[in-house]
């Protein structure tokens, strides 16, 4: 029986990717998954690939800009399992360019799916792990929160803030919650359609071709942190392409 076995996890951001290959191998696994996600009708067809495989799964609809979406995707856990043992922080967004571009827009946006995405996941999952004295955060950062790279700024800038959130976190949390932050290097998701500079699209599916890791890998991390015994903190792990510098 695995560490992972009856815990219930609730996944942002599992339509695709990462995501989507987390609760792909959680569920192999014997978690119980309440998947959320923008795009209702991907996680409809993700829960019943698992429930096709004997594992078990729900689905809502999930927009981690919205506070009200974060407490009603932790709501769902406890209204069908009783409980939530861990949340993973997976939605986010990389609409990358050049400062000179001035997409603001972008940068808005980015900051509010990469860093109020995760801080409305705490706001709305804390208080449940407090009253039920166990729990564990787990939230998907990037490599870019160790070194920014030119038409990276904001996006670095994000996930610079989502590992010291997280650290925050860790160092209030106690000796009952656990806190976990995962960053992945390149990997075969859609990350790169996202930006909008077509010179960096072009060279970021470049890098993707010739370098990416697929989604499993990072699954697997997030998988070895969850599984570990209550009194072990897997605080940091980095996954990267062997040939990514």
């Amino acid at each position: 029986m695995s560490g992972i076995e009856g815990k219930v996890v609730a996944i942002t951001g599992a339509s695709s990717g990462i995501g989507e290959a987390a609760a792909l191998l959680l569920a192999e696994r014997g978690a119980r998954l309440v998947l959320g996600a923008r795009r209702s009708e991907r996680l409809a067809a993700l829960v019943a690939r698992i429930e096709e495989a004997g594992g078990v799964a729900v689905q809502i609809r999930t927009d981690v800009t919205r506070p009200d979406d974060l407490h009603a995707l932790v709501a769902l856990a406890g209204e069908r399992f009783g409980r939530l043992d861990v949340l993973v922080s997976n939605a986010g967004v990389g609409t990358i360019s050049p400062l000179d571009d001035l997409r603001v827009e972008e940068w808005d946006h980015m900051v509010d799916v990469n860093v109020k995405g995760v801080l409305h996941g705490i706001a709305a999952a804390l208080p449940v792990f407090r009253a039920q004295g166990t729990g564990h955060f787990v939230t998907t950062a990037s490599t870019a929160a160790f070194r920014v790279v030119p038409a990276m700024a904001v996006y670095a800038g994000t996930k610079f803030a989502v590992r010291a959130i997280c650290e925050g976190l860790r160092q209030e949390a106690g000796d009952s919650l656990r806190v976990t932050t995962v960053s992945p290097g390149v990997t075969a998701t859609d990350f790169a359609e996202a930006s909008s500079n077509s010179r960096v699209r072009a060279e970021i599916t470049k890098m993707r071709d010739d370098l990416a890791i697929p989604p499993d890998a990072i699954a697997r991390a997030i998988a070895f942190a969850i599984e570990q015994p209550a009194t072990v903190d897997v605080n940091e792990i980095v996954v990267r392409p062997t040939a990514q510098r």
